[in-house]
């Protein structure tokens, strides 16, 4: 008979993953009867220490990648998609509204702000968030710049204005992504997920009404409205994913533009820091993206969340969450030996190691682009610019100059992101000298001839439309990446297209 699986649970986590857990025949991990690496899964809601990642043996697996906080940061997440709009076009990277980290960007800020109210830009809005807090703690929105005031750390982001509404309520929907690894990234976007609304109707006349404009469900339960039956929403306010698609195809709405458009936002999202982030095969993450569709029917990035709650606080939690956790623990792949814990396991401890930094180099003689230098001792007497030139050869991923790289032909995405094929695909290439594009190197094996492995994963989880055509990149491989070019015009629709779009639905909800 196979031994249980152990779970071990830190810093509050959901009650809802024990249940579950317990419920497949997991035993929650006692530090009083066991000893201290006798357990499997190792649950936080807060990251975990460096330390901790390099102790995992094999049979055990955290919730966590290390070093992801460039994109659940809200500042770091708009730092990050900045500098990947400057490097790849803003015509790819405009899914998140335009955003200033104050008081850093507050010259730029202000310039924009001006530039803006000078071309007729007084009907512009803005909405300003702390950086470092969460379940929409700190949140307003301001058209008049005399109106922002802060005592933090905040980000000013362009509210979009037009959200798609459904019988005058504003929604978001909750988006909830797997990643199993980012090299090569893998990434699975759950089937079903949360909508969650407003409970009182959009109005731009009273920006200082939350329960209008912010749809966190931790502020509109505490509102007037929340559980009065609303015209369509019905009473709290969420709905469940896969009721959201039965009302846009009872609204006549061609759906999958709208998914696919969802998809490639996460895929180039979690490119921005793949780069970045530490290789760790023993490491699952859930990450929360939150996407706001507007009257074009256009997807927003607003955030994206670490940790995303997991607590019940009304039936559609209960159908959604559940489903969710226990589709995540499929993902793990356990195997029965995994439950041994002991024995040879243990051995592989140091031949195995779990946690490894990103294999690029950039002195290796592998990297044909990099001049081969020595590493310069930080001294005194060192010379300013030798130490300089070093730091810029030396660092993770080095910039691609569009004129020198032409100039070597090497083929980049420009600003406007044309089409480089009439079957409207889109080339995703850097540098040579770039480690996502880097050779192969002697032992290794290059996976980029290999068809990337989807297994079924029933209802639950499913492999990005994007994501899964990508894991070569990181490769070496010559071989150009395509990806689906999702044109940037409105779904089609037989509803409306009146400038305050709203849907109605003709069926009970």
């Amino acid at each position: 008979m196979a031994a249980a699986l152990v779970f071990r649970l830190h810093d509050k986590a959901p009650e809802l993953l024990r249940d579950v857990l317990l419920e497949r025949g997991w035993e929650e991990y006692d530090g009083g009867e066991r000893e201290e690496e006798d357990w499997n899964l190792y649950w936080r809601s807060s990251a975990f220490h460096s330390s901790q990642y390099h102790s995992l043996l094999p049979w055990q697996r955290l919730n966590h990648h290390p070093k992801t906080v460039g994109i659940t940061r809200k500042d770091c997440l708009a730092r990050n998609l900045r500098r990947m709009r400057a490097s790849c076009g803003s015509t790819l990277y405009d899914f998140s509204p335009s955003s200033f980290i104050l008081p850093n960007d507050y010259t730029r800020f202000l310039a924009e702000y001006d530039k803006l109210h000078l071309t007729g830009g007084a009907s512009l809005y803005w909405i300003c968030k702390p950086v470092d807090l969460s379940r929409g703690r700190g949140i307003f929105l301001f058209q008049d710049i005399k109106d922002l005031v802060y005592d933090c750390s905040v980000i000013v982001q362009r509210y979009v204005s037009d959200p798609l509404l459904i019988s005058g309520y504003k929604f978001d929907l909750r988006i909830y992504v797997c990643v199993k690894s980012f090299h090569p990234l893998t990434v699975y976007i759950h089937q079903e997920g949360l909508v969650r609304f407003a409970t009182e109707k959009f109005s731009l006349s009273s920006l200082g009404n939350l329960f209008a404009h912010l749809t966190n469900s931790s502020i509109n339960k505490l509102g007037p409205f929340y559980r009065a039956e609303k015209e369509s929403v019905g009473r709290g306010c969420k709905w469940t994913m896969s009721k959201f698609r039965h009302f846009l195809r009872s609204q006549d709405v061609d759906e999958l533009p709208l998914w696919q458009r969802i998809s490639n936002i996460v895929t180039l999202t979690l490119l921005s820091i793949a780069p970045s982030v530490p290789s760790c095969p023993n490491c699952l993450e859930l990450f929360g993206f939150d996407i706001l569709v507007d009257v074009g029917l256009k997807p927003w990035l607003l955030e994206v969340n670490c940790s995303p709650a997991l607590t019940l606080d009304c039936p559609v939690d209960v159908s959604v969450k559940r489903g969710l956790i226990s589709d995540l623990i499929d993902l793990m792949n356990y195997t029965s030996t995994d439950g041994l814990r002991d024995g040879a396991f243990q051995k592989q401890k140091h031949t195995q190691p779990c946690f490894r930094r990103p294999s690029y180099d950039p002195r290796s003689s592998q990297t044909q682009t990099l001049p081969l230098l020595k590493t310069v001792p930080q001294s005194k007497g060192t010379n300013p610019g030798r130490r300089a030139l070093v730091a810029d050869q030396s660092r993770r991923l080095p910039p691609v100059n569009p004129t020198t790289a032409c100039a070597a032909g090497v083929r980049i995405i420009n600003s406007t992101a044309r089409k480089t094929h009439s079957d409207k695909t889109l080339h995703l290439i850097l540098g040579s000298h770039s480690r996502t594009n880097r050779h192969t190197r002697p032992g290794e094996t290059d996976v980029s001839q290999k068809t990337p492995e989807i297994r079924p994963r029933g209802p639950g989880f499913k492999p990005s439309a994007v994501a899964w055509k990508l894991p070569n990149i990181y490769s070496g491989s010559r071989v150009p990446v395509t990806a689906p070019l999702v044109e940037t015009t409105a779904l089609t629709t037989r509803c409306s297209s009146s400038p305050s779009r709203r849907l109605h639905p003709d069926v009970p909800v």
